[in-house]
C-alpha cells in the first residue's frame, strides 16, 4: 500500500514560549502586543519559567476558544502543532499558579488595546453619518464556590430555588460589525444603569446609541447625552412627558431634566401565518430636527438594537455553549471575562477583515460558528502564527467565512421564549410554538401625545 506523507512547517516563538500563540488570530494579537501589556502591568516573570507570563495570556485566550476543556486540555492544543520541538507539558497546578501569578490586569490592558468599532468600508453600521452602537446587559453564570460567593451573589428564581452565583456583564457594540467598543461588569446585585454608566466614557460625538427601555432613566439620559453621541432610547408608552413643541410629523419634543428630546410614537404590526400582533412604541431621542432625521427612518433604524442581543448569544450560547464560567476565585473570573471578550473581539477583527475584502459584502452574512471553528483549527495546527514577507489580510480564518457566507436578513419572526427553563420537560413541552415565521410588518406613524 502506498503511504503519503504531508508535511509543513510552523513559525512560531523560539524555547518555552514556542506554546504562545492563538493560531492565526496571533496577527491580531500579536507578541509585541503582548509583551507590552505585560510590561506596562508589571507582569513579566522575574526568571523564564516553564510557564512564561506570555504564554500564560496565550493560554487565557486559548481557553476561551476552547471554553469546554481545562487548562491542561486547552494547552496541548497549544502544542499540537510544535511535534519535534522539545517541550515539556505542565502540571494542571503549574498553569493554575501561572494563572495567578498573572493576575486579570494584564487582561484587561489587552482588551483596551483590541477594543473598538471593527474598521469597515461597509455601509452597515452607518446612518446619515452616524455611527449606529447598542447598550445592553446580560448575566454569566460563575462557579458556586465560597470564594465566588463574597462578591457573587446566588440569584432567586421564580420557585425559591437558588442558581449558580451571576456576574453582570454591560458592553457597548458596535451594531455593523458585533464588535466591541467597551465593556464593564461584576457583581449582579449591581444593576445594568450603574455599568451602563461606567460606559459613558467610550461614547463620542458621530456616535447613535441605541437603547432598550431599562436605559430610558432620565439620569441616566443626561449623562449619556453630555459625551456628544446622540440617542435613540425606547421608553414606556404611558410616560408622562409634556410636549414643549409639536413637530411637523406627528413627533414631539419634551423636556428630561436638562435635555431636550424627541418624542416619537408608532404602531408596529406584524403578520404572519399564525396571526397578527399590533404593539405600540415609543421612542425618544436626541435627534430633534424631523427634516434631517426622518422619524419613519429612526423608527426603522432601532431595530438594529437587536445587534448586542446577537452579540451576547455568540458569546453565551456558541463560545461557552451555556457552560458557567471556569474561575473559583473573584479574581480569576475578572482574568478570564477579559480574555473571553477579548477572543470574541479578534474573531469579530478577522470576520470584518474577510467581508471587507469583497466590496459591497455586508458583515452580517459573516458566520461566527464558522469563524471560531477555523479559528480553533488554525490553534491546532499552529499555522499563521507569524506573518510571512507576503502580507495576507484574509487568511484561512476570512477564506473560510468568505466561502460560507449567510444568506442576507428576511423579515421573520419568533416569541421570545425561555431558553434555560427550571424543569427540561417544559423547555421542550407540545405546548412551545417553535416555528419561525415569514413575516410583513408595517409601521404607521402616530401623533405623540407624551
Amino acid at each position: 500500500m502506498e503511504q503519503a506523507a504531508i508535511t509543513g512547517t510552523v513559525g512560531v516563538a523560539a524555547g518555552v514560549f514556542a506554546p504562545g500563540h492563538i493560531g492565526e488570530l496571533t496577527r491580531i494579537v500579536p507578541f509585541e502586543m503582548v509583551d507590552e501589556v505585560l510590561a506596562e502591568t508589571g507582569a513579566v516573570q522575574r526568571r523564564v519559567r516553564l510557564v512564561p507570563a506570555r504564554v500564560t495570556v496565550y493560554l487565557l485566550l486559548a481557553g476561551a476558544l476552547f471554553n469546554e476543556l481545562g487548562y491542561r486540555q486547552v494547552f496541548d492544543r497549544l502544542c499540537a502543532g510544535l511535534a519535534g520541538l522539545p517541550l515539556v507539558r505542565p502540571s494542571g497546578s503549574a498553569l493554575r499558579q501561572a494563572r495567578q501569578r498573572l493576575g486579570p490586569a494584564p487582561l484587561k490592558a489587552l482588551f483596551d488595546l483590541v477594543r473598538g468599532p471593527a474598521a469597515t468600508t461597509a455601509a452597515a453600521g452607518r446612518w446619515r453619518g452616524l455611527t449606529v452602537v447598542a447598550v445592553d446587559g446580560t448575566l454569566l453564570p460563575v462557579p458556586d464556590c465560597a470564594a465566588n460567593l463574597a462578591v457573587f451573589t446566588r440569584q432567586r428564581l421564580g420557585n425559591g430555588i437558588s442558581g449558580y452565583p451571576q456576574l453582570r456583564l454591560a458592553a457597548l457594540v458596535a451594531c455593523g460589525t458585533r464588535s466591541v467598543i467597551g465593556a464593564a461588569f461584576g457583581p449582579a446585585v449591581t444593576g445594568e444603569l450603574e455599568y451602563a454608566r461606567r460606559l459613558a466614557v467610550d461614547l463620542r460625538a458621530g456616535m447613535l446609541l441605541l437603547g432598550d427601555r431599562n436605559f430610558a432613566a432620565a439620569a441616566l439620559l443626561n449623562q449619556l447625552a453630555a459625551t456628544g453621541a446622540d440617542l435613540l432610547v425606547r421608553c414606556k408608552s404611558g410616560r408622562n412627558l409634556p410636549a414643549v413643541a409639536r413637530c411637523h410629523d406627528g413627533s414631539a419634543l419634551a423636556r428630561i431634566g436638562a435635555l431636550t428630546v424627541r418624542v416619537i410614537d408608532a404602531e408596529i404590526t406584524i403578520r404572519t401565518a399564525a396571526g397578527t400582533r399590533t404593539g405600540h412604541y415609543r421612542l425618544l431621542t436626541t435627534l430633534t430636527d424631523p427634516a434631517t432625521h426622518p422619524a419613519g427612518e429612526l423608527i426603522r433604524l432601532y431595530h438594529e438594537r437587536w445587534e448586542i442581543e446577537t452579540a451576547y448569544a455568540e458569546l453565551k450560547s456558541t463560545i461557552l455553549g451555556g457552560r458557567v464560567l471556569r474561575a473559583r476565585t473573584p479574581a480569576g473570573v475578572e482574568q478570564e471575562v477579559w480574555a473571553l471578550l477579548t477572543a470574541y473581539q479578534a474573531l469579530r477583527t478577522a470576520m470584518t477583515d474577510a467581508t471587507d475584502s469583497v466590496p459591497g459584502t455586508d458583515p452580517d452574512r459573516a458566520g461566527f460558528t464558522t469563524a471560531l471553528a477555523a479559528a480553533r483549527d488554525q490553534l491546532v495546527l499552529a499555522a499563521g502564527v507569524i506573518t510571512g514577507t507576503d502580507i495576507d489580510l484574509v487568511g484561512t480564518i476570512g477564506r473560510h467565512v468568505l466561502a460560507h457566507l449567510l444568506h442576507q436578513r428576511r423579515i421573520r419572526t419568533k416569541d421570545r421564549i425561555v431558553k434555560r427553563a427550571i424543569s427540561k420537560y417544559n423547555a421542550r413541552g407540545p405546548a412551545i410554538d417553535r416555528t419561525t415565521y415569514k413575516a410583513t410588518i408595517s409601521i404607521n406613524m402616530l401623533t405623540a401625545n407624551p
